[in-house]
C-alpha cells in the first residue's frame, strides 16, 4: 500500500491495515489527505492479507473535520469530497474501525459514523459544531447520529453544536467499544473478537429511527429552538433534517439534508458566522510578524489605575493565574479598586460561576500598592488613567525610570497619539496600545496599538497574551480613535444630525436595536457616560476646527446630564435601575436647539436612520482600511462585533455593506453628499470604495 507519508501513515497489524490521519494541527480532512485516505482503503481491500481496516489520527486525536483552509476554495469540494470518502468508507469489503481519541467532530465524526465498527476512550470528544457557523452537518451526520445515539440525544447535540464525551454515549449505538487504553488495540481486539464469532457488520443506514412521541417531542423542539435561536435559521433547519431520520428512508433523508444544507450555505446569517469565524483568526495574524517570532516572557503584570478600567483589566489576567500589582496614588482610591474586584467575584461566587477556592487563589494573586517601585519586576505594565496626554506623560516618564529593560509598557488609551505617549520614553520600541473595553473584564474586544516604533516580539508577545486572557485582538495603526473611536465618532455624529433634523434620541435608538446592535447610540452613551465624548469633542474643537459638530450633545453635558452615573443623560433614570426612561427635558432641550438653528423638524423614517448610521461607519472604515490603518476589511468587523455591538449576523459593517453591493453603498453617498444637513464632505465616498467599484471588487472579495 501506498499514501503520501506526509498526510496518512500506513502498517499492518496482525492482518489489520492501520491507516493514521497526520495533518496538523487538527487532522483536517483536506483534498491531499481524503484522496490518500480512500486510495490506501481500495489498496487493503485489494490485498488478500488484510482482514480490516482501521482509522485513527496522530497527535492524540481523530480529526476536527474539514481542512478550514480549503474553505471558500475549489479543493474544498473537490473529489474526492467527503461525500465520496464516506461512500468508500461504507462500501468497503472489508470492516473499517474509526478507532477514536482526542477530538473527533464535525466531518471528522461523520466520517466515523460511515465505519462499521466505532471503539473510543472514554475522554474523547464527539460533536458536530456546524449550527455555530449557521450551517448543519452537511455529510450525513443529521441522518446517521440520531441511528447511533437516538433522536434527543442527536438533536440536543447537532442543535447546541456542542462536543460531549464518550463515555457518557458509551451505551448507545454510536460505540462498539469504549475503554482505557490504547485506542489501536482496543480496536484490534473488537475486530478478532467479530471475526472468531463470525458477526456480521450492519452500518448505521440500515438501522432505524423510533421515538414513543415523536410528534409531540417535535412540536416541543420545534417551539423552544424557534424561541431561542433569534434570526438565525440553522438551528431549525437542523431540527428539520434530523427529523427527516424518522420519516424518510434513508437516502431521502441524505437528499433533504443536502437541499437544507445549501439553503443555509448561501443565506447571508450563515456567511456573516463564516465570515466570522474566519476573521477571528485572520485578525491573529500580523502580515510582516513571522509566526515564529521569539516572546518575551510574561509573568508578573503591573496595572496603574486601580478604577473600573483598571481593575477590570486586572481580573483579565488574575483569571488567566497571573500575579497582578495594581497601583494607586491614593489609599483611598486603592481600597476602592480593590473591593471593586473582590465584589465581582463574589458576584460570580453566588450565581455559581466560581469557587470559592477559585476566588481565594485570584485575590491571593493581586498585590496593591502605592509605589511605582512596586512595579520594577513586571513584564507588562499597563496604565489606565485619565485619558489625557498631560496625564500620560507623567505616567510614562515614571515607567521610563523604573521599568526593567525588557518590560512591555502599554497604554489604555482610547484615542490618543501612542506615538507621542511612546516618545514619553527611551524605548518606544517597548510601547504598544492595550486598548481594553469597558467592562474590561466582560468585553472580548481588544486593541492593540502598534506604533511606529513597537518592536516586533512586543507585539507577537502581545497578541499570544491576548489568547490567554481570551480576548480576541485586533491590531490597528496610530490615528485618532484607532480603528473602533474613530468609526463611532462618525456614527453618532449622523445619530445627532437625525435627532437635529427631526428625529428623537429614543427613535434612532429603536431603529438601530431593531437592526440589530445590542443597543441605541444615545443608551449606549449614557452607559459609556456622555462627559467621556464631550472631552473628546473639546479636544477636537482644538485640533480639528474644521470639523462640524452638532451642539446638541454639548448643551446636554454642560447641564451635567452625563448619563447613567449621574441618573440623567439623553434617557432619566431611576436611583439603582438602568431603564432608560425618557424625559421631557431632553425633549425641550432639542426643540429649543432646532428653533435656534432655525430648523424645521421632518419625518424621518428608520430607514433612513439606519442607512445613515451605519454607513458612516462603512464610509470611515473604509478610509482606514486605505490608509493603513487596519489589515483587513475583517479586523474592522472583529472590532465592531465584539467591542460595539454590531449584530454578528450580518457580518459587521463592512461584510454589510458587501451585501448590500458597493455600486449601491457608492451611489446612496454621493446623494447624502449632496442633499446633506449635516457635514456633506464626510459625505463624499471614501476613494477605497470608488476604486472597489471600478474594479467590480468588494470589500471581503
Amino acid at each position: 500500500m501506498t499514501a503520501s507519508p506526509a498526510l496518512l501513515h500506513s502498517s499492518v497489524r496482525d492482518g489489520c491495515a492501520v491507516l493514521i490521519l497526520d495533518n496538523p494541527p487538527v487532522n483536517g480532512l483536506g483534498l491531499a489527505l481524503r484522496s490518500a485516505l480512500a486510495a490506501a482503503i481500495d489498496a487493503a481491500n485489494a490485498d488478500p492479507a488484510i482482514h480490516a481496516i482501521l482509522l485513527t489520527g496522530a497527535n492524540g486525536l481523530f480529526s476536527g473535520g474539514a481542512d478550514i483552509r480549503e474553505f471558500n476554495t475549489p479543493k474544498m469540494l473537490a473529489e474526492p469530497n467527503l461525500h465520496s470518502l464516506i461512500q468508500v468508507v461504507e462500501q468497503s469489503a472489508k470492516p473499517v474501525v474509526a478507532a477514536i481519541s482526542g477530538t473527533c467532530m464535525g466531518g471528522g465524526l461523520e466520517l466515523s459514523l460511515a465505519c462499521h465498527y466505532r471503539v473510543a476512550t472514554p475522554d474523547a470528544e464527539v460533536g458536530l459544531p456546524e449550527v455555530k457557523i449557521g450551517l448543519l452537518p452537511g455529510a450525513g451526520g443529521t441522518q446517521r447520529l440520531p441511528r447511533a445515539v437516538g433522536l434527543e440525544v442527536a438533536l440536543n447535540m447537532i442543535v447546541s453544536g456542542n462536543a460531549v464525551a464518550a463515555k457518557l454515549l458509551a451505551k448507545t449505538r454510536l460505540f462498539d467499544r469504549v475503554a482505557e487504553g490504547d485506542v489501536v488495540d482496543i480496536a484490534i481486539a473488537l475486530i478478532n473478537e467479530q471475526r472468531v464469532s463470525g458477526a456480521v457488520p450492519k452500518l448505521l443506514r440500515e438501522e432505524r429511527v423510533r421515538h414513543p412521541e415523536a410528534e409531540a417531542f417535535l412540536g416541543f423542539v420545534r417551539t423552544s429552538v424557534k424561541s431561542m435561536s433569534g434570526p438565525f435559521p440553522a438551528p431549525l433547519k437542523c431540527v428539520e433534517a434530523v427529523a427527516a431520520s424518522l420519516k424518510l428512508p434513508f437516502e431521502q433523508g441524505l437528499a433533504n439534508e443536502k437541499q437544507l444544507f445549501t439553503e443555509l450555505m448561501f443565506g447571508p446569517e450563515s456567511r456573516a458566522l463564516r465570515h466570522f469565524f474566519f476573521g477571528e483568526r485572520a485578525a491573529a495574524k500580523i502580515p510582516d510578524v513571522p509566526e515564529d517570532t521569539p516572546l518575551r516572557p510574561v509573568s508578573r503584570i503591573g496595572i496603574i489605575g486601580a478604577g473600573t478600567m483598571g481593575g477590570g483589566i486586572a481580573m483579565n489576567f488574575l483569571n488567566a493565574g497571573l500575579p497582578v500589582t495594581l497601583l494607586e496614588m491614593k489609599q483611598e482610591a486603592l481600597d476602592r479598586g480593590i473591593a471593586t474586584i473582590r465584589k465581582n467575584y463574589e458576584s460570580a461566587l453566588k450565581k455559581g460561576k466560581l469557587s470559592a477556592e477559585k476566588l481565594a487563589q485570584r485575590m491571593a494573586l493581586l498585590t496593591p500598592s502605592l509605589s511605582y517601585d512596586a512595579l520594577a519586576d513586571a513584564d507588562l505594565i499597563i496604565e489606565a488613567v485619565f485619558e489625557d496626554i498631560g496625564v500620560k506623560q507623567q505616567v510614562f516618564e515614571k515607567l521610563d525610570a523604573i521599568a526593567k529593560p525588557s518590560a512591555i509598557l502599554a497604554s489604555n488609551t482610547s484615542t490618543l497619539d501612542l506615538n507621542a505617549i511612546a516618545a514619553f520614553t527611551q524605548r518606544p520600541q517597548d510601547v504598544v496600545g492595550l486598548h481594553f473595553f469597558s467592562p474590561a473584564n466582560v468585553m472580548k474586544l481588544l486593541e492593540v496599538v502598534r506604533g511606529s516604533a513597537t518592536a516586533k516580539d512586543v507585539l507577537a508577545t502581545v497578541m499570544k497574551l491576548a489568547k490567554k486572557i481570551k480576548k480576541i485582538a485586533v491590531v490597528s495603526g496610530v490615528c485618532d480613535g484607532f480603528i473602533g473611536n474613530r468609526m463611532v465618532e462618525q456614527y453618532g455624529r449622523q445619530a445627532l444630525y437625525l435627532v437635529e433634523e427631526g428625529a428623537s434620541p429614543q427613535q434612532v435608538d429603536r431603529a438601530l436595536e431593531k437592526f440589530g446592535m445590542a443597543m441605541g447610540l444615545f443608551r449606549m452613551s449614557d452607559l459609556a457616560g456622555n462627559d467621556i465624548g464631550w472631552a473628546i469633542r473639546k479636544r477636537r474643537y482644538v485640533e480639528q476646527p474644521d470639523m462640524r459638530y452638532p451642539r446638541i450633545a454639548d448643551k446636554l453635558c454642560e447641564l451635567g446630564r452625563f448619563g447613567q452615573k449621574t441618573g440623567k443623560g439623553w434617557y432619566r433614570y431611576e436611583a439603582g435601575a438602568r431603564e432608560a426612561i425618557v424625559d421631557p427635558e431632553v425633549d425641550a432641550l432639542i426643540t429649543a436647539h432646532r428653533a435656534e438653528l432655525g430648523i424645521t423638524p421632518r419625518a424621518i423614517s428608520d430607514e433612513e436612520i439606519v442607512s445613515r448610521c451605519i454607513l458612516a461607519l462603512v464610509n470611515e472604515g473604509a478610509r482606514i482600511l486605505d490608509e493603513g490603518i487596519a489589515a483587513r476589511a475583517s479586523d474592522i468587523d472583529m472590532v465592531y462585533i465584539t467591542g460595539y455591538g454590531f449584530p454578528v449576523h450580518k457580518g459587521g459593517p463592512m461584510l454589510y455593506a458587501d451585501g448590500l453591493g458597493l455600486y449601491s453603498v457608492l451611489r446612496t453617498l454621493r446623494s447624502y453628499a449632496a442633499h446633506s444637513h449635516g457635514d456633506r464632505s464626510f459625505w463624499q465616498p471614501a476613494a477605497l470604495i470608488e476604486r472597489l467599484v471600478a474594479n467590480g471588487q468588494s470589500f471581503n472579495g
